[in-house]
């Protein structure tokens, strides 16, 4: 390894990394927030994720399934970042994801599904807010693609919403624990992509620093929790992951240690 590690690289197994939007738009997937982001281009969007307006409103269901079903045309891969995490893990290290994206990318990149909590849950199935049924999502997309703008569940004829917390929900709280003790005893928290500006998930930052992590932040633009970080990493996501990721490999550690 050619590059210098910086002092917080060293002597790290345990790293725990918090990955938002910006790690998925290399991929193709938009934003929220961003100069292209969903909510940027199209203010109105924002009432589609707010799950009391998604719930009272047949349109505003009708427009998310519209997004969700050009989301899914895409057919997005994992990219360089998804895979450099991946890599980490299966290099030895004790890498824990905890995401606030719905796509399954870090899965599909080949982190351990058990170590990859989605905070936010997923797109991969949807759930009647009635009897609780659920159907993949690639279902309910295809009837959307036959003609039916909004589906409704085949039981009981309820809404049928895509399995992730929209505004107005409250995370799973047993997914949020086990995701503040896994930020409680790591050594690195990296935090990729994110604004950090969602709640609690961002708190998970402060979690992790006041119980001694280092805390590395990567995203374009500033955080609320920048104050917090002992390095903030401005350049590319898919340049800057695998850069990072390359210096906390076992055996990377190991160079290190030996100097």
């Amino acid at each position: 390894m050619n590059e210098r590690a910086p002092d917080w690289a060293q002597d790290v197994s345990r790293i725990a990394v918090l990955t938002g939007a910006g790690i998925s738009t290399d991929s193709g997937i938009p934003d929220y927030r961003g100069p292209d982001g969903v909510w940027t281009r199209d203010p109105g969007m924002e009432q589609a994720f707010t799950h009391q307006k998604y719930v009272a409103d047949t349109k505003v269901r009708r427009r998310f399934w519209h997004w969700c079903g050009d989301l899914h045309q895409r057919d997005a891969r994992p990219n360089a970042a998804h895979l450099a995490l991946a890599d980490l893990e299966a290099a030895g290290s004790a890498v824990r994801i905890l995401t606030q994206n719905v796509d399954g990318l870090h899965q599909k990149a080949g982190s351990t599904p058990r170590k990859v909590l989605e905070l936010h849950g997923g797109m991969a199935t949807a759930a009647c807010l009635r009897c609780r049924a659920k159907t993949p999502t690639g279902d309910v997309l295809a009837r959307v693609a036959a003609g039916e703008p909004d589906p409704a569940c085949h039981d009981c004829g309820g809404i049928l919403q895509p399995s992730i917390i929209m505004f107005g929900q409250l995370l799973d709280q047993a997914v949020l624990a086990h995701a503040a003790a896994i930020a409680r005893t790591a050594q690195l928290f990296l935090a990729i992509g994110s604004s950090l500006m969602v709640e609690p998930a961002a708190g998970l930052c402060g979690v992790a620093v006041e119980n001694g992590a280092r805390l590395v932040i990567v995203n374009r633009d500033p955080t609320p929790y920048d104050d917090l970080a002992t390095e903030i990493v401005r350049e590319p996501i898919g340049d800057a992951v695998p850069r990072l990721c390359a210096m906390l490999t076992p055996s990377a550690q190991s160079m290190m240690s030996e100097r």
